[in-house]
């Protein structure tokens, strides 16, 4: 069936009848067809389009037409007119009497073609939804690099150089754990607090016993094995009180720990003080961990929820993994590129959120596919670069090889930015491709490192900005 079926009565009937007498072949014939024709005497039905046809009736009419003028105008068939006009308590006996119309639907068809068309754009939204919170943003991307500071002050006292494969790897598989479950938790968030909250209770500790595991086959018992277990227990307990929303908390309980580390040009302050400040943040993340998820419990649970299924945060899991073996190659040849690539994690999720805004933005002021892709690659371009010009200044200062980084943050960025719209597999192995290309040129070769960066992570950034434009063009990607 090409079209709906036409509801009102005598549509698509015709007011005569014609019979066609066919030319017999063959059979001469003078002049023209000859046609009967037989016409059906008119009824008190007024026809779709008739408006001016009842007299006494058109007054009545037209005041109806300007009364739902609004109402009418934004339709694309005379039956949601009808609707409308069923919606307001039009009975048909009103219709005979009032408007002298048989039925709704030839009313409706008349009220259709009497006003124009008119298809108004939606109201802008009066505070932006996606506004970010700076003062946040910046709280987030100190806290990822403030951890550091552990190092400063413990690694006088215990040498790292024994246990450093022991302390990466831990790392590496708390990173990869706490992106997988940080993304399942958020997903539990959409269901209730309380879900989210039973996640992170079984999972964070679930991840860093697994990290602390794997650095103890590396380390053996002793000092070292201890300093595994507490960084494995702070990320852990970081992840949650940011998944929380308590930035603020985990900010008060590194304050021991930075205000030691800030005194050491000035004061040192012993064996005791460089392990007791640190233990003393750790116990209080971890206490402050804790307390956020039993307030959690106390909620009321969400009935009738399903689970999302796991195999869904793995790709943000391997991003993690392989994000964190690319920071760390490059912190290998140039530790303060960590330190800054950890800030920037703060202006970068700004960028994520300015990004959603002004592609909000973008989708009300253009009409066409084209002129949107084209809104939509400039945006990215301004957004990317917003977060690539700070960060080449930085490089110098440091002392580090601006392209390896440039490239290394262009990939992150846009990984995060693709993940951001629900895009995970693509990023999540296209930086697994990254780091192990990375990885493998770096054993081969361990002064390659800035080489094997840029080899590795410039395809990498190509990859994924060519797959931003494309996924991110398109309006159905922000709906």
């Amino acid at each position: 069936m090409s079209g709906p079926i036409a509801l009102g009565p005598d549509v698509g009937r015709e007011d005569t009848l014609s019979l066609r007498l066919l030319k017999d072949r063959g059979v001469p014939h003078d002049g023209d067809d000859r046609t009967l024709v037989l016409r059906v005497p008119d009824t008190d039905a007024t026809r779709p389009g008739e408006a001016g046809s009842r007299p006494g009736y058109d007054g009545a009419v037209d005041r109806l037409a300007a009364d739902l003028a609004d109402s009418i105008g934004p339709a694309v068939h005379p039956y949601e007119v009808a609707a409308l006009l069923e919606s307001q308590g039009l009975t048909a006996e009103v219709i005979r009497e009032r408007y002298g119309h048989p039925d709704l639907f030839t009313l409706a068809t008349v009220l259709y073609e009497k006003i124009p068309r008119t298809f108004p754009e939606p109201a802008a939204p009066a505070t932006d939804p996606w506004r970010p919170d700076h003062v946040r943003c910046a709280l987030r991307g100190v806290l990822f690099a403030l951890p550091g500071l552990a190092y400063v002050l413990i690694g006088q006292v215990w040498d790292p150089n024994g246990g450093a494969y022991a302390l990466v790897l831990a790392g590496l598989i708390s990173w990869a754990w706490g992106q997988a479950l940080s993304h399942r938790a958020y997903l539990r968030m959409a269901t209730g607090r309380r879900e989210a909250g039973r996640t992170l209770l079984l999972g964070a500790p679930m991840g860093a016993a697994v990290a602390v595991a794997a650095g103890v086959v590396l380390t053996g018992r002793g000092p070292m094995a201890l300093f595994v277990a507490g960084q494995s227990l702070y990320l852990a307990s970081a992840g949650v009180l940011l998944v929380l929303g308590q930035e603020l908390v985990l900010l008060a309980a590194l304050l021991p720990m930075v205000v030691g580390a800030a005194a050491l040009p000035w004061w040192e302050p012993g064996t005791p003080l460089r392990i007791g400040l640190p233990l003393l943040s750790l116990v209080g993340a971890a206490a402050a961990a804790g307390r956020a998820l039993r307030s959690t419990l106390t909620e009321q649970p969400a009935a009738g929820t399903g689970r999302p299924g796991l195999l869904r945060s793995l790709p943000y899991g391997l991003f993690g993994l392989a994000a964190g073996v690319l920071v760390m190659l490059e912190g290998r040849h140039h530790p303060y590129a960590v330190v800054m690539l950890s800030l920037s994690m703060g202006p970068a999720e700004w960028l994520l959120y300015r990004y959603r805004g002004m592609s909000a933005a973008a989708l009300r002021a253009t009409s066409t596919l084209p002129a949107f892709r084209r809104r939509s690659a400039g945006i990215i371009t301004l957004c990317l670069l917003g977060y690539l010009l700070p960060i080449l200044p930085a490089t110098l200062i440091i002392g580090a090889e601006p392209g390896p980084v440039l490239l290394l943050a262009t990939t992150l960025w846009t990984a995060l930015l693709l993940q951001a719209f629900g895009v995970a597999w693509p990023p999540a192995a296209v930086c697994l491709a990254a780091a192990c290309g990375a990885g493998a040129l770096t054993f081969l070769h361990p002064s390659a490192v800035p080489v094997a960066l840029v080899l590795s992570c410039g395809p990498a950034a190509v990859v994924l900005v060519i797959c931003a434009l494309s996924v991110l063009g398109r309006p159905s990607a922000h709906a």
